[in-house]
C-alpha cells in the first residue's frame, strides 16, 4: 500500500508534465489555424491631421467650432493678413520699378545704337574727306612739279639772255604759290586723318557702352525675376494666413481664440477625417492563416447588438513594439518571451450600418475569417 501511495502521484504528475508539455508544444499551432480570429484589442481609427500655421499672426476669425462637420477647402482660420497684404503690394512695387529700369535700359539702348549709326557715318565722311585731301595733294604735288620744272628752265634762259627777268618772276610766283597750296592741302589731310581716327574712336567707344548696357540688361532681367519670385513668396504667404480643411471630416478642439498671437509651427486645430477604419491587434500566433481581403466582423462596444461587415485590407509589417518609443531590446542576460501584437487594418463595406457614427477610439470586437488552412473550429479570445 504504501508503494500504491508513492507509485499513483508519480504517475499523475508525470502525465500531467507530459499533457502541459504536449499542449506548450501544439497551442501555437491550434491557435493559428482556427476557422476564426476573434480579439477585442480593437479599436476604431481615422485619419487625424493637426492643421498648424506655417507664418505668425494674429486669429482674426475662426469660422468653425468644436466638432463641426466641414468640406474639403471650407475656411477654418483666419489670421490677419494686412502685413502680408502690404508685404505683397510691396514685391508688386519692386517689380514695377525693376522692369522700368529695365525699360530705361531699352531706350538708352535705342540712343546708343543711334550714336554708333552716327560714329559709322562719320567715318563714312571722314574717309571720304581723306581720300579727297589726298586727291587734292596729288593735284597740287603735280602743279608743284610742273612749276619747279618751269623755274630751272627759266633760270637757265636768263643765264644766257633767252627770257626775261619779269617771265622768271612770273614762273618763281607760280612755284611759290603751287608750294603754299601743297601745304595747305596736306594740312587739309592731316585733320581730314585725325577726324577719322576722332570718329573711329566714338564708334569704338559707342560699341563699348552697347555692350555694358547688355551686360546691364542682363542684370535688370534678372533682377525681374528676383521680383517675381519674391511676388510669388509675398502671395504664398498670403495664402497661409487662411486655414483651410484639406478634407472632409469632422474638426476636434479648437486651440486658439480671436486675438491670439501665433507663431510658426503652432498647432490651431485638429482635423478628422470622414473615413474610419479598424485596428486590431491580433497576437502573432493568431497571424498564421489570415490574409489581405479576407472577411471580418466588427462589434462596436458602443452600439451592442450591431454587427458590421469588412475585409483585412493590410498587415502591419511590424509588431506594434517595434513602433514604440523606446522598441524592446531582447539582446540582455534576462529574457521572458512575450507574445507579440501585429495591427492589422480592417476596412469597413460600403453601405454599412452605423455610417456618420463611428468615433476614432471606439473599442471594438473583431472576428476575421482566416482565408488559408483551415482546421478544427471554435473561436480564440484575447
Amino acid at each position: 500500500m504504501k508503494k500504491l501511495a508513492i507509485i499513483v502521484p508519480l504517475i499523475t504528475l508525470a502525465v500531467a508534465a507530459a499533457l502541459l508539455f504536449f499542449i506548450r508544444g501544439s497551442w501555437t499551432s491550434w491557435e493559428g489555424s482556427r476557422a476564426e480570429e476573434l480579439t477585442d484589442d480593437a479599436y476604431v481609427r481615422a485619419d487625424m491631421a493637426p492643421l498648424s500655421t506655417r507664418i505668425s499672426g494674429t486669429v482674426k476669425k475662426l469660422d468653425v467650432n468644436d466638432y463641426q462637420s466641414v468640406g474639403q477647402g471650407q475656411l477654418l482660420v483666419q489670421l490677419n493678413d494686412d502685413d502680408y497684404r502690404a508685404a505683397l503690394e510691396e514685391a508688386k512695387a519692386a517689380l514695377a520699378g525693376a522692369q522700368a529700369q529695365l525699360a530705361d535700359n531699352q531706350a538708352a539702348k535705342l540712343i546708343q545704337d543711334a550714336q554708333i549709326e552716327s560714329a559709322q557715318a562719320g567715318i563714312l565722311q571722314s574717309s571720304a574727306a581723306v581720300d579727297a585731301s589726298k586727291a587734292a595733294v596729288d593735284a597740287a604735288q603735280a602743279d608743284v612739279e610742273r612749276t619747279q620744272l618751269e623755274r630751272k628752265r627759266q633760270e637757265a634762259l636768263i643765264a644766257s639772255k633767252a627770257t626775261t627777268h619779269q617771265q622768271l618772276e612770273q614762273v618763281i610766283a607760280d612755284a611759290d604759290r603751287y608750294s603754299g597750296n601743297i601745304a595747305s592741302r596736306k594740312a587739309d589731310l592731316a585733320r581730314a586723318e585725325a577726324a577719322l581716327a576722332s570718329s573711329h574712336s566714338a564708334l569704338a567707344a559707342a560699341r563699348s557702352q552697347r555692350a555694358a548696357l547688355n551686360t546691364r540688361d542682363n542684370l535688370y532681367r534678372a533682377d525681374i525675376e528676383a521680383k517675381k519670385a519674391a511676388i510669388i513668396v509675398a502671395e504664398v504667404n498670403l495664402g497661409y494666413t487662411r486655414i483651410v480643411s484639406p478634407a472632409e471630416g469632422k474638426v476636434g478642439e479648437r486651440h486658439v481664440q480671436e486675438g491670439q498671437l501665433v507663431s510658426p509651427g503652432m498647432q490651431v486645430i485638429d482635423l478628422v477625417k470622414g473615413d474610419v477604419w479598424i485596428e486590431a491587434n491580433y497576437k502573432e500566433t493568431q497571424l498564421t492563416n489570415i490574409r489581405r481581403g479576407d472577411a471580418a466582423d466588427i462589434r462596436i462596444d458602443t452600439f451592442p447588438g450591431t454587427v458590421l461587415h469588412g475585409k483585412v485590407a493590410e498587415i502591419a509589417p511590424a509588431s506594434g513594439s517595434q513602433f514604440a518609443l523606446l522598441p524592446p531590446d531582447n539582446a540582455t542576460g534576462n529574457f521572458t518571451k512575450v507574445v507579440q501584437r501585429v495591427p492589422v487594418k480592417i476596412v469597413l463595406d460600403e453601405g454599412s450600418p452605423l455610417h456618420g457614427q463611428l468615433r476614432p477610439g471606439f473599442s471594438a470586437v473583431v472576428t476575421i475569417h482566416p482565408s488559408g488552412k483551415q482546421t478544427g473550429s471554435g473561436s480564440s479570445r484575447s
